[in-house]
């Protein structure tokens, strides 16, 4: 099992007076610790218009992030298809895994916010159909020669070479979501398909079985990654855990519910809060290795985990020694 860590937002929480450009080097000084400790992965997340500042530039960060490291994989978790001029995403995850020296994954969704298709001009209802689009038009974009590809949503002509190329002439393109169509989808047409927080052990499980069957009556060969995010922390007690990241976690979720809706939230319901806790991993370094044993147990060696440990407002110093702990103590006995 490997093991990684993110999701970074740089959201700033009303009661966090640092400049914004603290939190971004926040980021980088987080993804260098990263490496340092070990761990596998860091990953960034994407949303607009957010008063907090919510990270919205995915490719300009992650090339930051490949700057700073050297052999950590660098991911997006997830960037929203639907939002992005395919030229220029194809042209900019290629230059940053270029800079990456060939670490990057390609994380995308189809997104949901009601806002952020309005404001980019793109209707909602084609979020699926221009993602499912999205995908062979990189692909033809980084191979060797022409395009090759007649897109359905960009008039872009199939004989341009689109350039530069990465690394292993291509990126891996992770796929998320976790509805049945968005399973399927990553099955037939991405590298690797992640598993929302929102999903039990159960509910990943039974979604990775179809994804294998899918895969195998289809004949489609070649590696698949199956990657996993919830949030958590690595705290001296399983009470000083959830004590450290509450707060933090609670905010992003209430900011996610007002995302996904479209519509303000003040508080969030105390059976949602009781639902969010029950879901997060969290306590010593030995509970949160007996809980990510039951993802193993249930899908095997062959996981990249995501241990969502970037919380807003929680502290430089206490993410650092998360992660720390995080690659010290629990990523060894899952080796």
């Amino acid at each position: 099992m490997k093991l990684g860590t993110g999701l970074f937002t740089a959201q700033q929480r009303p009661d966090d007076d640092r400049e914004a450009s603290d939190l971004y080097d926040e980021v980088l000084a987080l993804t260098r610790e990263i490496e340092a400790a070990g761990l596998d992965s860091a990953w960034v997340s994407e949303h607009h218009f957010a008063e907090d500042g919510y990270l919205s530039a995915t490719m300009p960060a992650l090339g930051a992030m490949a700057a700073e490291t050297n052999d950590l994989e660098i991911g997006s978790c997830v960037a929203l298809g639907p939002l992005y001029d395919p030229i220029r995403l194809a042209e900019d995850a290629a230059t940053v895994d270029l800079l990456a020296d060939g670490r990057l994954t390609l994380g995308l969704a189809i997104g949901s916010n009601p806002r952020e298709f309005d404001v980019f001009g793109v209707p909602q209802d084609e979020r699926a159909e221009r993602l499912a689009d999205l995908v062979p038009f990189l692909r033809g974009a980084w191979s060797g020669g022409d395009l090759g590809y007649d897109s359905a949503f960009h008039d872009v002509p199939t004989d341009v070479s689109i350039t530069p190329k990465p690394v292993d002439g291509t990126v891996p393109i992770m796929l998320g979501g976790g509805a049945k169509p968005a399973v399927r989808r990553a099955a037939r047409i991405g590298d690797a398909w992640c598993a929302p927080s929102a999903l039990s052990v159960e509910g990943v499980r039974k979604r990775v079985e179809d994804i294998r069957q899918v895969r195998e009556e289809e004949g489609l060969e070649g590696d698949f990654t199956i990657y996993v995010l919830q949030h958590g922390w690595v705290g001296d007690s399983r009470e000083d855990a959830w004590e450290t990241m509450r707060d933090g976690y609670f905010y992003i979720q209430r900011r996610y519910q007002e995302i996904f809706s479209g519509e303000s939230v003040d508080e969030l319901e105390p059976e949602r809060k009781r639902e969010l806790k029950e879901q997060a991993i969290f306590g010593t370094p030995e509970q949160v290795v007996d809980e990510l044993e039951r993802y193993r147990e249930a899908l095997g060696d062959d996981v990249h985990f995501v241990f969502r440990t970037y919380h807003p407002g929680v502290g430089t110093d206490e993410m650092i020694d998360c992660i720390h702990r995080l690659g010290e103590d629990v990523a060894p006995q899952l080796e």
